[in-house]
């Protein structure tokens, strides 16, 4: 589950700092399917506090407690009420349904084993209300891409920030393709010049290939509905960044 990478909830947000089309689509989404909110895997809130501040009752899961409170403070700060739990989302019972459940940016690919994601498609078919949807993007695999990842520790440019208590921090990432298993094996290092590799922290990312994953919902009790390439909407496509997947129960 790569729990030490989400230890660090406050870099993670200078990292990432959230915004861009994602927010807007899974607001958009919560407005179109209105009622009760479910985001599994939700972080620190990038997508639930816009989406509570909207009006919408929000309950937010994720397995990492770091992640949960900088959330709440979050949410706080706004001045928003959500309800955050601490669970895992290949296995979670929370009495009630809701109208829109969604996973966002990647965290379904936390979980490595067909069995988990079977499981987790189970529970989330088990809190939909009758009509809700169940939405979720995951990265659209590159063979090109997972065949370059070589072990080789490189800096990502892109992921550089300013820690007002460090300073600007550099962000290196060396990664490697476990092909059986379907999992990019990365270690992720943040240094200052003053504090080289302060965070090493691995990080685990599965690959869901387009053809098996309407196998695996459908293990799930789910139906695949509609899936997209982008957030424009544009259909996937062989070089499409992502898959964008809207679900219900089958």
């Amino acid at each position: 589950m790569s729990e030490s990478f989400y230890s660090h909830a406050r870099l993670y947000d200078l990292m990432f700092p959230g915004g861009g089309p994602a927010v807007g689509f899974y607001r958009a989404a919560a407005d179109r399917y209105g009622g009760r909110v479910l985001e599994l895997g939700c972080g620190t809130g990038h997508k639930l506090v816009p989406i509570a501040s909207d009006g919408h009752p929000c309950v937010g899961l994720d397995f990492s407690a770091d992640m949960l409170a900088q959330a709440q403070r979050k949410a706080n700060e706004r001045g928003i009420v959500v309800e955050w739990l601490r669970g895992d989302m290949r296995g979670f019972e929370l009495g009630r349904t809701f109208d829109f459940v969604f996973i966002a940016a990647n965290s379904l690919l936390h979980l490595h084993e067909t069995e988990d994601l079977v499981s987790c498609f189970r529970a989330v078919r088990r809190h939909l209300a009758p009509g809700a949807r169940f939405v979720f993007d995951v990265f659209n695999p590159s063979v090109r891409l997972l065949a370059a990842a070589d072990g080789v520790r490189r800096t990502r440019e892109s992921l550089s920030f300013v820690d007002p208590d460090r300073g600007t921090v550099s962000v290196e990432v060396s990664e490697i393709y476990d092909a059986p298993a379907q999992v990019t094996r990365g270690t992720w290092h943040l240094s200052t010049d003053a504090e080289p590799d302060f965070v090493v922290a691995p990080l685990e990312i599965r690959s869901i290939f387009p053809q098996e994953l309407p196998l695996l919902l459908s293990a799930g009790g789910l139906r695949l509905v509609e899936r997209s390439g982008d957030w424009s909407g544009r259909p996937l496509a062989a070089d499409s960044p992502l898959q964008l997947c809207i679900c219900e129960s089958a």
